[in-house]
Protein backbone atom coordinates (compact mmCIF):
# COMPACT_ATOMS: atom_id res chain seq x y z
CA UNK A 1 0.00 0.00 0.00
CA UNK A 2 1.06 3.55 -0.58
CA UNK A 3 0.22 6.99 0.66
CA UNK A 4 -2.19 8.80 -1.63
CA UNK A 5 -1.32 12.49 -1.48
CA UNK A 6 -4.63 13.55 -3.05
CA UNK A 7 -6.59 11.76 -0.32
CA UNK A 8 -4.21 13.10 2.33
CA UNK A 9 -4.85 16.65 1.09
CA UNK A 10 -8.61 16.02 1.27
CA UNK A 11 -8.26 15.03 4.93
CA UNK A 12 -5.87 17.88 5.74
CA UNK A 13 -8.37 20.38 4.33
CA UNK A 14 -11.10 18.97 6.58
CA UNK A 15 -8.92 18.83 9.73
CA UNK A 16 -7.03 22.09 9.25
CA UNK A 17 -6.89 24.22 12.37
CA UNK A 18 -7.98 21.53 14.83
CA UNK A 19 -6.05 21.46 18.08
CA UNK A 20 -3.74 18.48 18.69
CA UNK A 21 -3.52 17.43 15.02
CA UNK A 22 -0.67 15.17 13.93
CA UNK A 23 0.32 12.79 11.14
CA UNK A 24 2.10 9.44 11.25
CA UNK A 25 2.81 6.64 8.77
CA UNK A 26 0.70 3.68 9.93
CA UNK A 27 -1.59 0.97 8.55
CA UNK A 28 0.24 1.01 5.23
CA UNK A 29 -0.65 4.65 4.64
CA UNK A 30 -0.74 8.01 6.35
CA UNK A 31 -2.64 8.30 9.63
CA UNK A 32 -4.10 11.52 11.00
CA UNK A 33 -4.27 11.83 14.78
CA UNK A 34 -5.79 14.18 17.31
CA UNK A 35 -4.08 14.25 20.70
CA UNK A 36 -2.33 11.01 19.73
CA UNK A 37 -5.54 9.16 18.83
CA UNK A 38 -6.26 7.98 15.31
CA UNK A 39 -8.97 9.76 13.36
CA UNK A 40 -8.42 8.44 9.84
CA UNK A 41 -5.76 6.80 7.69
CA UNK A 42 -5.51 7.18 3.92
CA UNK A 43 -3.97 4.72 1.49
CA UNK A 44 -4.14 3.40 -2.05
CA UNK A 45 -4.10 -0.35 -2.58
CA UNK A 46 -4.25 -2.02 -5.99
CA UNK A 47 -5.32 1.30 -7.50
CA UNK A 48 -8.19 1.81 -5.03
CA UNK A 49 -8.10 4.75 -2.64
CA UNK A 50 -9.56 4.20 0.80
CA UNK A 51 -9.99 5.73 4.19
CA UNK A 52 -9.75 3.85 7.47
CA UNK A 53 -11.84 5.70 10.04
CA UNK A 54 -11.64 5.09 13.77
CA UNK A 55 -15.07 5.97 15.10
CA UNK A 56 -14.98 3.95 18.31
CA UNK A 57 -17.22 1.17 19.58
CA UNK A 58 -19.83 3.62 20.87
CA UNK A 59 -20.38 4.99 17.35
CA UNK A 60 -20.76 1.64 15.56
CA UNK A 61 -24.49 2.17 14.93
CA UNK A 62 -23.93 5.66 13.52
CA UNK A 63 -21.17 4.32 11.26
CA UNK A 64 -23.33 1.44 10.05
CA UNK A 65 -26.03 3.95 9.14
CA UNK A 66 -23.65 5.75 6.80
CA UNK A 67 -23.17 2.66 4.66
CA UNK A 68 -20.49 2.18 2.02
CA UNK A 69 -18.11 0.80 4.64
CA UNK A 70 -16.43 -2.42 5.63
CA UNK A 71 -15.25 -3.24 9.15
CA UNK A 72 -11.49 -3.64 9.53
CA UNK A 73 -10.43 -7.27 9.93
CA UNK A 74 -6.95 -7.95 11.27
CA UNK A 75 -5.66 -11.46 11.83
CA UNK A 76 -9.15 -12.88 11.31
CA UNK A 77 -10.60 -10.62 14.03
CA UNK A 78 -13.01 -7.77 13.36
CA UNK A 79 -11.63 -4.57 14.87
CA UNK A 80 -14.64 -2.89 16.45
CA UNK A 81 -14.89 0.82 15.72
CA UNK A 82 -12.59 0.78 12.64
CA UNK A 83 -14.11 1.02 9.15
CA UNK A 84 -12.72 1.09 5.62
CA UNK A 85 -14.52 3.46 3.24
CA UNK A 86 -13.91 3.55 -0.52
CA UNK A 87 -12.49 7.02 -1.13
CA UNK A 88 -13.44 7.00 -4.80
CA UNK A 89 -17.11 6.21 -4.09
CA UNK A 90 -17.94 8.12 -0.89
CA UNK A 91 -19.94 11.31 -1.38
CA UNK A 92 -18.67 14.56 0.08
CA UNK A 93 -21.62 14.60 2.50
CA UNK A 94 -20.88 11.09 3.78
CA UNK A 95 -17.15 11.87 3.97
CA UNK A 96 -17.97 14.86 6.17
CA UNK A 97 -20.13 12.67 8.43
CA UNK A 98 -17.43 10.00 8.75
CA UNK A 99 -14.90 12.70 9.60
CA UNK A 100 -17.20 14.31 12.16
CA UNK A 101 -17.81 11.03 14.00
CA UNK A 102 -14.10 10.12 13.95
CA UNK A 103 -12.99 13.56 15.18
CA UNK A 104 -15.60 13.52 17.94
CA UNK A 105 -14.35 10.08 19.00
CA UNK A 106 -10.72 11.24 19.13
CA UNK A 107 -11.57 14.28 21.24
CA UNK A 108 -13.58 12.10 23.63
CA UNK A 109 -10.43 10.21 24.62
CA UNK A 110 -7.82 11.49 27.09
CA UNK A 111 -4.76 12.96 25.31
CA UNK A 112 -1.79 10.63 24.96
CA UNK A 113 1.49 11.89 26.42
Amino acid sequence: MAIDEELAARVRDRLEGLEGLGEKKMFGGLCFLINGHMVVAVSRRKGEGRFLFRVGKENADAAAGLGQSEPMVHGGRTMTGFYFVDADEVSEAHFAEWMSIAVENAYSLPPKP
